[in-house]
């Protein structure tokens, strides 16, 4: 099936990355006014822009109603880069939920102990259900993506034979791999790599200057349409930062920015705010959003909007101890409304084409 496909006409309520927080999710689907199986009496769609699963108390959970919703017609979902890990069979943190417990790396580490697994006789079809998702969904008002918009992906996206995204991922991972096979700086990179590497989780020891090395993931990000569209694009930053438990050579492009069509566009992926929040330190020592406040839309034509409310970061609240009374949010765009509606109740009325706002 196509990769970007024809988004429904209607009104639709967009919901961004839930991170395993089934909890919040039907909390919110109640305030939007869905019944527990995501029907809604006056007809509305719901539409997820991806990253369902890890480091929430039930990606299971999540998994399995989104399922049935999208499997049932009354909403859709696109893959985010942490269906993608799970497409890849690739471990990071917080997915161990997926993995058998013996090779359940968060449960070495002593981290998300209290999550719900996932049988394994299940995974089977979790992948296929993950496999089968579009990058992007489309139509004359709206356009709606994980973390990256960008023209040239988009092109290549909707190309003849873009049906599969680990089959695009893996094609594109083996042209970077002939790529660099005749990069005259690959032997400086490998070795920049390796100083690089020595140090990497350290935070007390800045890692050296490694341009080569740090061109080469560079052209990794960005040569992979399905990596762009799931986690956006990277440049190469001005000195290494340590985010997420690593030193750091790419910073992320504020494509928004730059996003100039009359079209709007709304994502997640990238952990942004809500009023009276601080930016969690686990993520990243940069806020993208700085400029902006809780409901305003990005871009010289004010057309993106980003609509993950940092509910990936919940589970530090709970190693801090709260139960009750969340900063970290799950929010849902209403579109054509243009209302941001959170889990907690609080709305937003946000203005597309510029960046006031309202609380309702």
């Amino acid at each position: 099936m196509a990769l970007i496909r024809p988004l429904p006409e209607g009104p639709l309520d967009i919901i961004g990355d839930v991170h395993g927080e089934l909890a919040a999710l039907h909390e919110l689907l109640a305030r939007l006014g869905y019944d527990s199986e995501g029907w809604h009496p006056e007809g509305r769609r719901l539409v997820f822009v991806g990253d369902l699963c890890d480091r929430g108390p039930d990606s299971p959970g999540v998994f399995a109603l989104v399922r049935r919703i999208v499997d049932s017609g009354r909403g859709d979902c696109i893959l985010g880069n942490h269906e993608l890990n799970l497409l890849r069979l690739s471990p990071k943190l917080g997915n161990g939920w997926f993995f058998a417990e013996e090779d359940d790396h968060d449960l070495k580490l002593g981290q998300f102990s209290g999550c719900r697994r996932l049988p394994q006789e299940d995974r089977a079809a979790l992948l296929q259900f993950i496999g089968g998702l579009p990058l992007a969904l489309e139509r004359e008002d709206l356009r709606i993506v994980h973390a990256c918009w960008n023209a040239e992906t988009i092109t290549v996206l909707r190309g003849e034979g873009a049906d599969e995204p680990l089959r695009i991922y893996r094609d594109s991972e083996d042209h970077y791999a002939d790529r660099m096979a005749g990069a005259d700086f690959l032997a400086l990179a490998e070795a920049e790599e390796l100083a690089f590497s020595a140090m990497a989780t350290d935070r007390n020891r800045q890692p050296p200057p490694a341009p080569n090395y740090a061109r080469c993931d560079e052209l990794y990000q960005n040569g992979n349409p399905v990596r762009v569209a799931t986690s956006g694009m990277e440049r190469v930053a001005a000195q290494p930062f340590f985010s997420t438990g690593k030193w750091r050579l790419l910073e992320r492009v504020r494509w928004w920015e730059e996003y100039t069509d009359g079209v709007a566009v709304v994502f997640g992926h990238y952990w942004r705010v809500p009023d009276g929040m601080e930016r969690p330190r686990h993520k990243d020592i940069m806020n993208p959003f700085e400029r902006y406040a809780e409901g305003d839309w990005f871009g010289p034509q004010a057309r993106a909007f980003c609509v993950d409310y940092c509910i990936g970061a919940r589970f530090l609240e709970r190693e801090r101890g709260v139960t009750t009374g969340f900063l970290t949010r799950l929010g849902a765009l209403r579109w054509p409304e243009a209302v941001l509606l959170m889990d907690n109740g609080r709305m937003v009325q946000t203005t597309p084409g510029s960046r006031g706002a309202t609380a309702l």
